[in-house]
């Protein structure tokens, strides 16, 4: 699955999008320079247990790290994953 970004004024988003509709998305945004927060993660049932939730995170892990960001996952999804992840805990404010 391809992992899209899109950064908006107020909320930001990685996401997944097929034949026009968004399937899965991660909604972030920046309270701070430097900060990403995490607010919810949502899949579309079609895409249930094919861990495109975690590679949502994930993708957010890599742009926090390239750009030097913390990441503060407000979501309970986001979060379990990085207590789970402990190789992506670098990121975490």
């Amino acid at each position: 699955m391809l992992i899209q970004h899109k950064e908006g004024k107020v909320k930001s988003m990685f996401y997944v999008e097929q034949d026009g509709k968004i399937l899965a998305e991660m909604v972030y945004s920046t309270p701070n320079a430097g900060q990403m927060l995490i607010e919810h993660t949502e899949v579309d049932e079609s895409l249930s247990g094919k861990g495109i939730g975690k590679q949502l995170v994930y993708a957010a892990v890599e742009y926090a790290r390239t750009n030097n960001i913390k990441i503060i996952p407000l979501c309970p999804f986001a979060k379990s994953v990085f207590d789970r992840v402990k190789e992506w805990q670098d990121v975490l404010l």
